[in-house]
């Protein structure tokens, strides 16, 4: 789910709740009909590579590369963890990688497996753009991206935005799982598939 498709279900909850929703300008910007339904005072401005809070969590929002208006990343800071969240990424780069190091936690896309992508009944445009350095990360890359990050600390990872109709989360579970086993004992990560129709479990960080 991209952040403008998450803002319009927010937008409703805002203006139902009295809820604040946090996005940078260029996001608002391309959804005017949503960004009316929330309350000027519950509009909050974030800018990228800026810090700010809500209550005693620290956030940092990081540029990704999707094609989308502006999209973002976001570290979580609190009682000295750190927790990363980076879906609808084309490709990680060295600046974004430096972003997700040191990460406990990690929510990261595994999106598609190109295989099973290949073979899919979406058109050709569309295949292009989602194996592309601006569409979606596959499994495997993914797996390489938690692979390094191991070494800085991350000890749980969540896989998640996975295709329903180009991805398996066995599938993902197990390239994840491959990769890892490649460079380090598996048991260093423990490796969470977010299901697309109910809530995980808690997770303890």
């Amino acid at each position: 789910m991209n952040t403008v498709t998450i803002l319009k279900v927010f937008g409703t909850l805002s203006k139902k709740y009295d809820i604040p929703v946090y996005a940078n300008k260029k996001t608002w910007e391309a959804m005017p009909e949503e960004m009316n339904k929330i309350s000027d005072s519950n509009r909050k401005i974030i800018n990228i590579d800026c810090e700010f809070y809500i209550n005693d969590l620290k956030i940092i929002a990081f540029s990704i590369p999707h094609d989308a208006a502006c999209p973002c990343g976001y570290n979580i800071f609190n009682s000295g963890k750190k927790i990363s969240i980076a879906t609808d990424v084309g490709h990680v780069s060295d600046k974004i990688m430096s972003y997700l190091e040191n990460s406990s936690f990690a929510l990261l896309e595994a999106n598609y497996d190109p295989d099973v992508l290949k073979y899919s009944s979406y058109p050709l445009h569309l295949k292009y753009r989602i194996d592309g350095p601006n569409g979606h990360l596959s499994n495997s890359s993914c797996g390489k991206v938690v692979s390094h990050l191991i070494d800085s600390g991350l000890n749980c990872v969540m896989l998640g935005h996975l295709s329903k109709e180009n991805n398996f989360p066995e599938l993902a579970y197990q390239t994840v799982l491959n990769e890892v086993n490649n460079t380090h004992d598996s048991s260093l990560i423990n490796i969470i598939v977010a299901s697309r129709n109910s809530p995980s479990n808690f997770i303890d960080i």
